[in-house]
């Protein structure tokens, strides 16, 4: 077949050096791609001197260079947009370049943070170095008492950090309630929505000005990709910070966005099954007697489940639990299981396992980690879509050998 390819790029050439370098693509003009196609390019050509320097001039122009814009990241920011209920999104290369990029854009020397107690343990690593470096300070609050978190404002404060689904405690946070305090007092409120994915829960319509995403998880979902997004309410934020990270090089790679892009069509089927995986297994868990205690919303006795019942439209597919043994039996568990696998992340097809307090929250010294309801013998649970009872075959032959 022959493509006619019109305004493609420069006239052939009759030497081959030349022509095996300008090879060009025919554009669809009667049909269309069902996928979204890879612009795995690093830039754009353009016809004239002009029109290239209007690209340059801000974001939602021509693509040019990939770190600033690309295709096939366009197509997963306008649905990530879409999904979250916000005016812009901006895809980046981890989720914790989203978040750096969201509170290096936005704090000054001198501001004030307020944060909850139970946050990822990278989010609270870099806080703690903007701290030190440029004297940004941070107040902790627990995350379900408004009063706390007006209680801790101050002339400085600048920003409210909070998280949906915590992790590993997965405690909900009383969105609404919270971000309006902050709201009143001329905060932004900024909240991680990793473990929730827009589908049971969407911050903006809560009153959440900037939501971030570890695109990692849920979203990429099959645990072959990184990546993170910020989701923002207002457009004129959202060139604010996408500035910042294009200048920090913290854009996404466009395979890695193409891959994203590919796991968000099947995340409504995923989401769906994790959610009942893990109330299968939290609730045999919960009556296990080498188990002391569970740490899943959708259980009656978690300390946040009358906020998820009114928030969240299913409860997730992350849990931890503490066993009776403490960090020896938490230890002899996550070597004891076959079917999951011992690894960090969660929210991939299959279930992994981790000790929160030697992995993801590393960075927390006892104390910190206590205040965040993290103990020694905690394990963390992203479970995964397999049928229910091979797990808890697996679960329980672990347990039964401590």
């Amino acid at each position: 077949m022959t493509a006619t390819i019109s305004g493609a790029g420069p006239q052939p050439a009759s030497r081959p050096q030349t022509r095996a370098v300008h090879i060009t693509a025919p554009r669809p003009t009667g049909s269309r791609p069902l996928a979204v196609p890879l612009y795995q390019t690093s830039g754009f050509a353009f016809e004239d001197p002009d029109s290239i320097a209007d690209a340059m001039a801000a974001p939602g122009g021509d693509f040019v260079y990939t770190r600033r814009g690309n295709p096939t990241t366009g197509a997963l920011e306008s649905v990530l947009a879409d999904l979250e209920g916000g005016a812009a999104a901006m895809a980046t290369a981890s989720g914790m370049g989203a978040i750096s990029s969201v509170l290096l854009a936005l704090l000054r020397p001198g501001d004030h943070v307020i944060a909850q107690r139970c946050l990822y343990g990278g989010t609270f690593s870099t806080l703690s170095d903007l701290r030190e470096r440029y004297g940004v300070e941070v107040t902790t609050v627990g995350g379900d008492d408004p009063e706390e978190v007006r209680a801790a404002l101050r002339p400085s404060s600048r920003l409210l950090y909070l998280e949906t689904i915590a992790n590993p405690t997965t405690q909900v946070a009383d969105l609404p309630a919270l971000l309006a305090v902050g709201r009143s007092a001329g905060l932004i409120g900024v909240v991680d929505n990793s473990l929730a994915t827009p589908l049971l829960c969407r911050p903006i319509e809560l009153g959440a000005d900037i939501v971030v995403h570890s695109t990692t998880k849920y979203l990429g979902g099959h645990s072959d990709v990184v990546g993170g997004a910020a989701v923002f309410a207002d457009r004129e934020r959202y060139r604010e910070v996408w500035q910042r990270a294009v200048e920090l090089g913290a854009t996404v790679d466009p395979f890695a966005a193409w891959l994203t892009i590919r796991g968000i069509q099947t995340l409504p089927l995923r989401m769906r099954q994790h959610c009942e995986n893990a109330s299968f297994l939290a609730r045999r868990l919960a009556g296990h007697p080498a188990v002391s205690e569970v740490h899943w919303p959708g259980l009656e006795s978690h300390p946040s489940h009358l906020v998820a019942k009114r928030l969240l439209s299913g409860y997730g597919g992350v849990f931890a639990f503490d066993l009776a043994g403490g960090r020896e039996a938490g230890r002899r568990f996550i070597s004891g299981v076959r079917l999951a696998s011992l690894a960090l992340s969660m929210g991939g097809v299959e279930t992994l396992v981790a000790h929160p307090a030697s992995t993801s929250h590393r960075e927390l010294g006892s104390e910190q980690l206590a205040l965040a309801g993290i103990g020694a013998g905690t394990v963390r649970v992203g479970v995964g879509i397999e049928h229910p009872e091979d797990l808890w075959d697996d679960f329980r032959q672990a347990l039964a050998a401590l």
